[in-house]
């Protein structure tokens, strides 16, 4: 049984509703769980907010949160699992901002992700660096890391 498969069984059986909110991956990680036949009950909807306006406008992160901190932040990853957790049906979030590549800079390296995982009972960030393995291959390794995320919350 596939992972986002095995999520969404424990969703289920807790009766909970699933959100994300994805930059780096523009919809990966919601389209990982709905590509499982059935993930309808479970998966309420995904917000992929590329632009810093739609991660404003979509989940509500606060410009002063842009301004001092960068799109790439846990401090902005925390804001849009929070967002999209009240903008939705959910009762789990998670999100993703990233730098995929090519490209990044010293403060900010192509590789960089963080992550956040929102419930009623507050919201968790981290951030990995995944390096500079090309573009594809730092969107993979971010679904998969969100998808072991949102499994990890489920276990709880």
């Amino acid at each position: 049984m596939s992972l986002a498969a095995q999520i969404l069984d424990a969703a289920r059986r807790r009766g909970i509703m699933i959100a994300t909110a994805e930059s780096c991956t523009g919809g990966l990680i919601v389209g990982a769980l709905t590509e499982v036949a059935g993930s309808s009950d479970v998966v309420d909807r995904g917000f992929v907010t590329y632009s810093n306006a739609a991660k404003q406008q979509m989940l509500g992160v606060r410009a002063e949160t842009l301004d001092a901190h960068g799109a790439v932040s846990e401090e902005v990853a925390a804001e849009m699992a929070q967002g999209a957790l009240s903008q939705s049906g959910a009762q789990l979030t998670v999100s993703v901002t990233g730098i995929a590549g090519p490209g990044g800079s010293e403060h900010k390296p192509e590789g960089r992700v963080c992550f956040g995982i929102a419930t009623a009972f507050g919201v968790t960030t981290e951030t990995v660096e995944f390096g500079a393995i090309g573009r594809h291959q730092v969107r993979a390794a971010t679904v998969d890391h969100a998808l072991q995320l949102l499994r990890s919350a489920l276990d709880r």
